[in-house]
């Protein structure tokens, strides 16, 4: 049997017991992990103690959901201050509702704070991070797809969404599908995730070019998708908020890429102090231990070995 469209789940959380567990939180938390294991490698690859991205995403995380449910919260205030709304709602954060700019922005903040304490340049880290960063957001998207929210306009296309009556803002009531926005989305966000891998491996890319192409690239595709979004939104001059925020952000990412291009060109070549030291007496370390193991192991017949080698040195320098 063919399906002309994506079932949406037909609830959001599954109960264990007296404990929730909601499809929502655990596609934030999926991401999360994936962003600090890829950022890990690639803090490593470039010179860092891959355990430092984890050490920072420590502040860097909590600042950042925060900042993700402020901008939500006073973008969007009116089911939480508005006419018959509840405050207590507004930290509600498993019911959804995190703004990417927000989080970014706060968690910025937070990850300036851990590396300023670390003597780590946050470009670097931000450079590293940014992969991971984006492939979390089109694993977080799926939330969207377990909370039947964010979709766009309706549609009979065979990959269009079903979102039931309780969930349609367009007809309350009545069963419908739609443009899956969030599917969007996370195929955009996986293609910027792998454009910033072969561009930083191609181009070499320092001092925060990698985070200003993840802004651009991010930003470029959530202007268009979040144009076909038919939730309730602020409107500037005829265009939805968030569009007006990923034009600005886009263009202010463009200029920092160029111009730091031109006043800083090239990789910062020491991203974490003492990490390499570590790391060369941890070599130097395993050099040893092996080379003892070595010549305990030697042998009589090694040792014969060894002296009919040098003798036959000895021949053939004599013979020049």
């Amino acid at each position: 049997m063919d399906i002309a469209y994506i079932p949406s789940p037909s609830q959001g959380v599954i109960h264990l017991g007296p404990i929730p567990l909601r499809g929502y939180a655990f596609a934030i938390l999926i991401g999360i992990f994936v962003a600090i294991w890829l950022g890990g490698r690639r803090w490593e690859a470039r010179g860092g103690k891959r355990t430092t991205v984890a050490d920072i995403a420590i502040w860097a995380v909590p600042f950042g959901l925060v900042g993700g449910r402020l901008y939500h919260v006073i973008t969007t205030y009116e089911p939480y201050f508005g006419k018959d709304g509840n405050w207590v709602d507004a930290f509600k954060i498993w019911e959804g509702g995190l703004g990417i700019w927000g989080a970014v922005a706060l968690g910025a903040l937070g990850a300036w704070i851990a590396c300023r304490r670390r003597g780590i340049p946050l470009p670097a880290w931000a450079d590293a991070l940014a992969p991971g960063l984006v492939l979390a957001q089109a694993i977080g998207r799926w939330g969207n797809w377990f909370n039947q929210e964010l979709y766009g306009k309706a549609t009979d296309v065979p990959w269009a969404v079903e979102i039931d009556g309780d969930h349609n803002v367009l007809e309350p009531g009545v069963t419908g599908t739609f443009h899956p926005t969030f599917l969007y989305e996370f195929l955009w966000n996986v293609g910027v995730c792998l454009l910033l891998i072969w561009a930083d491996r191609r181009f070499r890319l320092g001092h925060g070019r990698v985070f200003a192409l993840y802004v651009a690239g991010y930003t470029a595709g959530r202007g268009w998708i979040e144009y076909m979004r038919i939730d309730e939104a602020h409107h500037v001059l005829g265009l939805r908020l968030n569009v007006w925020t990923s034009i600005i952000l886009f263009v202010a990412a463009v200029a920092y890429f160029v111009i730091s291009a031109k006043l800083r060109p090239g990789r910062e070549t020491i991203v974490e102090p003492g990490a390499q030291e570590e790391s060369a007496e941890a070599v130097g370390s395993e050099s040893s231990e092996s080379s003892g193991s070595e010549s305990g192991s030697d042998t009589p017949d090694s040792a014969e070995a060894e002296k009919g080698t040098k003798a036959e040195q000895a021949d053939s320098s004599q013979k020049f």
